[in-house]
């Protein structure tokens, strides 16, 4: 059972497929944990009622109430208004247009701080993670999509819109394929694992052999992280070649994203990374360092996230500890 003091803080990562609620100090040292799946049909009020439900289950978990929270952080993939607490679009799940902290607020009567997931997961490395005491960091997380975070000066850019660190949706091929965002041949639509699954069942459908067939016992409509780790301890051909590809665009966009920035540190994220890290991160990073383009100093490596899947839940307890009137990031200065 998590400590019974009053202090505990409560981070949550609302993933495309699965969710995970943390109970951290405000060290960020997590005392308990819970993940749960995320409905993938079903109204956005579905999916909220799932967040919450989620969040009620870890404190009934640890003998706890809501008493016990001091605030909590909420991580959404898409764009959300951190002002209004408002989810503006979710390209891979259904919670566009719901306005979320209000709703939790009265549910759970604690101050309640929304972000978007890579920015808290990006935060959570400059917090605790690979971008320790780098004060420029730019995160780039790949799963069901790709998203990115944007720290300069240790300071977490929103951008005007709110929507600034949407790397996946760079356009990486004019004309490419459909993404979930509306727009075409996004970084996303390439290189994330839907993008990777997709290539893998048109490459199964036409013919090629791999043995994710064997490993999804015949079924490819989803493909796990896990999946395409095995199959490239096997060296699979046909995975091995998809995966080179979404790698190799991997790199292009960290090499955009250093002429652009010039951050300290490029943070490379996600459950694909953190399932295929060694495959992937050796081919982004060599073709980063086949930059032509030299600086004045050296800089902008890139490396794997150091928190795992507690990235994006951390950097949420981090927004909580400061939407509670905290200074998490004061050892970072």
């Amino acid at each position: 059972m998590a400590s019974s003091g009053p202090r505990l803080l409560m981070g949550v990562d609302v993933g495309g497929t699965k969710s995970l609620a943390v109970l951290a100090e405000p060290s960020g040292n997590i005392v308990a944990r819970k993940r749960e799946k995320t409905p993938r049909k079903g109204s956005a009020e579905d999916v909220l009622e799932a967040i919450l439900g989620l969040m009620e289950n870890l404190l009934a978990q640890e003998r706890l109430s809501a008493k016990n929270l001091k605030a909590v952080g909420l991580a959404v993939p898409g764009v959300v208004d951190t002002a209004e607490g408002r989810v503006v679009v979710t390209p891979n799940m259904n919670l566009s247009g719901l306005v979320v902290v209000p709703r939790v607020q009265e549910r759970l009567g604690v101050p309640v701080a929304l972000g978007n997931d890579v920015n808290l997961g990006t935060l959570g490395e400059f917090w605790l993670g690979a971008a320790r005491r780098a004060q420029s960091v730019v995160g780039i997380f790949v799963g069901t999509g790709i998203g990115g975070g944007i720290i300069i000066g240790g300071e977490l850019l929103e951008g005007y819109r709110m929507a600034a660190g949407e790397i996946g949706h760079i356009v990486m091929q004019v004309g490419g394929p459909l993404c979930g965002c509306g727009n075409r041949g996004c970084l996303e639509a390439l290189a994330s694992r839907t993008a990777i699954e997709r290539d893998i069942r048109e490459a199964v459908a036409a013919g090629e052999k791999t043995v994710l067939t064997d490993l999804a016992k015949g079924d490819l409509s989803v493909i796990r992280s896990g999946m395409l780790r095995k199959a490239l301890a096997k060296e699979d051909r046909l995975t091995t070649k998809v995966m080179r590809s979404a790698a190799e665009l991997l790199g292009y966009a960290c090499l955009t994203v250093r002429h652009v920035l010039d951050p300290e540190v490029i943070v490379l994220g996600g459950g694909v990374i953190e399932a295929c890290g060694d495959f992937v991160v050796p081919i982004v990073a060599e073709v980063v360092a086949c930059d032509k383009l030299p600086g004045a100093r050296h800089g902008g490596q890139v490396v794997p996230s150091a928190l795992g899947d507690d990235a994006v839940a951390l950097g949420a307890v981090a927004l909580a500890e400061q939407k509670a009137g905290g200074h998490p990031f004061a050892a970072n200065r």
